[in-house]
């Protein structure tokens, strides 16, 4: 609980924090903490995906009620096509 008596909402992370390769996905992690509904995860989840373009790879319940999903999206590389 915070300092105001309510609980976080979530915490989403970028990355997992390791550096690797370049890949052709982009990853981001949410963690949502054990006292959120199931329908208030659901709603957080389908925000990411429906304006982050984001899609749902993975998703888990930890000891003690905390969920974490994994979601990723395909990285665009442009080039550019101009002579600068």
């Amino acid at each position: 609980m915070t300092e105001t008596g309510r609980h976080a909402t979530h915490v989403i992370s970028p990355s997992r924090g390791r550096i690797s390769a370049p890949s052709r996905f982009e990853w981001r992690v949410v963690n949502i903490p054990r006292g959120t509904s199931r329908s208030q995860a659901h709603a957080m989840v389908l925000e990411q995906v429906e304006y982050g373009r984001w899609e749902l790879k993975r998703s888990q319940i930890l000891v003690g009620g905390a969920r974490r999903v994994w979601l990723r999206r395909r990285v665009m590389r442009v080039q550019r096509t101009d002579a600068a």
